[in-house]
């Protein structure tokens, strides 16, 4: 340092433009430093660095000798990394949060979605004519066409003539969300 330490804090004390310069010029790497040990990311700590050196023009506070001011750089420097980690912390937290809920927001929106899409399936089966109907609906318990035939005592035939003709319907009922039930594999 060209001045006198306690010329310098002086300076300081007075806000003069000059202390301000040496301020930076003989602490400034070492500060950052100092923060990167903590924060380990150089932008960060250059930015902590730099809000010290603004806080303390903007202050109003006085210092009494060079070594107290000193130590108040890194006390200060040290506070302010932990401040930011703290808020690195509360920030992770909210985003994990966020995340988890949204994965559930959108599980509750699918099942909602999935629900109105069978609610519309069944009002549609419901108007099928009744022997259409019923070979549609063992399908959907997952009847295969051959035990259909033989529980309803059907030819297989007849069987997927019904099967095809509720689906043309469906088709026409639902409209796009026949393409949703065929996305949820129902049919």
């Amino acid at each position: 340092m060209d001045i006198s330490e306690d010329k310098f804090i002086q300076q300081i004390n007075a806000k003069e433009v000059g202390a301000f310069r040496i301020l930076f010029e003989h602490f400034y790497n070492y500060l950052v430093l100092y923060a990167m040990k903590r924060v380990r990311q150089r932008e960060v700590a250059e930015d902590v660095v730099q809000e010290v050196f603004v806080a303390i023009w903007e202050s109003s506070k006085e210092y009494n000798s060079f070594h107290g001011f000193r130590a108040f750089l890194y006390d200060a420097v040290q506070n302010r990394c932990l401040d930011y980690l703290k808020h690195k912390a509360v920030e992770n937290r909210y985003l994990a949060y966020q995340l988890a809920n949204h994965d559930d927001e959108r599980e509750r929106e699918y099942n909602l979605m999935r629900e109105e899409i069978y609610r519309e399936l069944y009002l549609a089966v419901r108007e099928l004519p009744d022997r259409c109907r019923e070979v549609f609906e063992l399908h959907l318990k997952g009847k295969k066409n051959e035990e259909i035939a033989e529980l309803l005592s059907l030819s297989i035939e007849t069987v997927k003539t019904h099967k095809k003709n509720a689906v043309r319907f469906l088709k026409e009922r639902m409209g796009n969300l026949f393409v949703l039930l065929v996305m949820f594999r129902v049919l």
